[in-house]
Order: structure tokens, then C-alpha cells, then sequence
């Protein structure tokens, strides 16, 4: 570099994004570190990513370790707008959302983006576990994280490629006992902070008991099986997923049983045995590419939710998004989760499962 690049890092509070500001300051890049306050976590739970106090002031930390300015920008508006409130109707709607997906889609990034503009940076840098690469056609491509226990490439399908084109991904070609290893090399002051586990807004797990505050409603219903008999009662379907095993009421003597359907306008959840759950048979809608559009068939892996790993099927484009039929049944293909079509490590695209 002939004079030094000005970057904007994301700062979380987190290990894996304060790790990254680190890696990048030892390459000599001129950072301005943000982080943005998108909710106010209360209660006993109050440590989660990007929300809490304790985390903004682990980013500050940090920031002051390197050297760095430090701002924090108030997103709680926009977070709620397009992360928290459409969350929160898709599980009433009976359906799983993916909020990670909506967040680096609709909040994060291009909002980062806009920022580092103000700042005067050219690019955006963020702890992401995946990868960003330009082929010899200059087209980008963005890539699984070599760690494929946090690859996060899943969550960044819907990201347009005009804004990964100016992101940096420090960690994507690092496991992760290699970025503490480095954080703890380079001083980073939370280099051994433990990750969260839980979706930053709902740190106690407790999905339905979130709903029924964000609401002020509590609803409830019949399990029932696939004839429609009456197995149990429920206090509410935002509680249920497809693939879900516990908590159904049913009681310890039964066999086991897993969500099958959720049937919001009934109030109803349908269970279900094992082999119930395998389909060959997905579609996607609101899909996004990473290049241009296919129009034909084509094979390739694709990846249902966060934990699964990517199955052979042929992907075929429809006028809604895309169909799938994997080679093989996969369990517990839930509708609002994301489909991630990948080649290899290479993200194609994506969509959101249809009911």
C-alpha cells in the first residue's frame, strides 16, 4: 500500500470481531472501529452480541487496546423494523425465520457500508467466518469459511455482491482455536470471552416467551397426529418447529414424536414419527443470486439450516425462487428457514423455505 487503506471495523464486543480489528491494525490498515447499538438486552440475561452493555464496552476496550476511534451508532429503529418484528410474526405465522439472514441482509452491512463512507474508509471488515474471492472474470465469489464448524456464509446468501465486494473477512481462512490463539498473541483484551450461543434478542432461548412479550398475547392449541386426533394442548404454535421433539406435551411413555406441521389459523401443531419427517422435496422463494440468474437445472449442494450439512439436489429455477429435490430425504425441512444453494465451498444463492 502506498498510503495506508482507511477500514471500518464491525465491533460486536465479541472475540472473533475484535480479533479481526487486530489482524488488520498488524497489517497496517488505518481502522475506525463501530459498533451498532441495535437492542437493549434487560433482565438476567443481559450478555448477548451487539446488545448488552458488558459488550459495547468489551468493543471500546479493544478499540482503546489498538489505538482506534470508537463510535457507537443507535440501529434499534431499523433492527426492530426489518430483524425483530418480521422474527416475531413469521413464528405466529407458523413458520422458523432465520433472523441472522435478515440482519446482514437488511441492517448490518449496507449500513456499514454507508457509514465507512461518512468516515472517509473504503471498505467494511467484520469477524465473519467465510470468504470473499474474485475470479479472472472479476466476478465475486463468496466462499465458505475454512472452519466448518462457524462457517457463517449461510447467514451472508442475501448480501448484495456490490457490498461484499468491499468487505474484508479477516477470519475466513482461520479455525477458530486459531483466532483466539491470535487474539491472545496480540493482546486482544477479550481474547478468551466465551461465545453466545443464543440469538442476540433472545439470550435465554426462550422464543415463545419473547413473542408473548413483544405481543402482549398468549395463545394455545391442539397437538394432534397426522389423523387429527387429540394427543395434547400447547399455549401457543410460535413455540413449535418443524423437527421439534420436546416440549410437546405428550409425556414421557409416548413414543417418540416430532413436529411435523404447524397450522397457525387452526391453532393446531401436527406430530408425527421419524420417518415422517424425511421429504425429498423443497421450494424457496424471495431468492437471491450471487451471479447472474440460472435458467436451467442444475446440480448442487444445498443447505436447509444452520446445523445441516449441504446435500446433493437438483436445483431447478422457478418463477417464485427455486425447487429442490435432493438426491436423498432430509429430516425436518422447516418452512421460514433459509435454503443456501452452494458448489463446493462457493455460494450460488438462496431463498427462504415455502410452506
Amino acid at each position: 500500500m502506498t498510503r495506508r487503506e482507511r477500514v471500518l471495523v464491525a465491533m460486536s464486543g465479541g472475540v472473533d470481531s475484535s480479533v479481526a480489528a487486530a489482524l488488520l491494525a498488524e497489517q497496517g490498515y488505518e481502522l475506525v472501529g463501530v459498533t451498532l447499538h441495535l437492542w437493549d438486552a434487560s433482565g438476567g440475561h443481559s450478555v448477548g452480541r451487539c446488545c448488552a452493555p458488558e459488550d459495547r464496552e468489551d468493543a471500546r476496550r479493544t478499540c482503546d487496546h489498538l489505538g482506534i476511534p470508537h463510535y457507537v451508532l443507535d440501529e434499534r429503529a431499523a433492527f426492530r423494523e426489518r430483524v425483530v418484528t418480521p422474527f416475531v410474526e413469521a413464528y405466529r405465522a407458523g413458520t422458523t425465520p432465520s433472523p441472522c439472514v435478515a440482519c446482514n441482509q437488511e441492517v448490518k452491512l449496507g449500513r456499514l457500508l454507508d457509514i465507512a463512507r461518512d468516515l472517509g474508509a473504503t471498505r467494511v471488515a467484520t469477524g465473519h467466518y467465510a470468504r470473499i474471492e474474485v475470479d479472472a472474470s472479476n466476478e465475486i465469489r463468496l466462499l465458505r469459511g475454512v472452519d466448518s464448524e462457524k462457517d457463517q456464509s449461510y447467514f451472508l446468501y442475501g448480501v448484495p455482491t456490490e457490498i461484499l465486494a468491499r468487505c474484508l473477512f479477516p477470519l475466513g481462512g482461520l479455525e477458530k482455536h486459531e483466532t483466539r490463539a491470535h487474539g491472545r498473541r496480540l493482546g486482544v483484551p477479550n481474547w478468551d470471552k466465551k461465545d453466545s450461543q443464543e440469538l442476540c434478542f433472545v439470550p435465554d432461548g426462550d422464543v415463545g416467551g419473547f413473542i408473548e412479550r413483544e405481543t402482549g398475547v398468549r395463545a394455545s392449541g391442539e397437538v394432534v397426529d397426522e389423523r387429527g386426533e387429540v394427543l395434547a394442548t400447547h399455549e401457543g404454535v410460535y413455540r413449535f418447529t418443524v423437527g421439534q421433539r420436546r416440549g410437546l406435551g405428550l409425556g414421557g411413555g409416548a413414543p417418540p414424536r416430532f413436529v411435523l406441521r404447524v397450522l397457525p389459523d387452526a391453532g393446531r401443531v401436527v406430530v408425527g414419527g421419524p420417518d415422517a419427517l424425511a421429504q425429498r422435496h423443497a421450494r424457496a422463494h424471495a431468492v437471491v443470486w450471487t451471479g447472474p440468474a440460472p435458467s436451467a437445472p442444475f446440480d448442487a449442494e444445498v443447505q436447509i439450516r444452520y446445523r445441516h450439512r449441504a446435500a446433493p439436489a437438483l436445483v431447478t429455477p422457478t418463477p417464485e425462487g427455486f425447487a429442490v429435490a435432493f438426491h436423498q430425504a432430509q429430516r425436518a425441512i422447516a418452512p421460514g428457514q433459509a435454503a443456501v444453494v452452494y458448489r463446493g465451498d462457493r455460494v450460488i444463492g438462496g431463498g427462504v423455505l415455502s410452506a
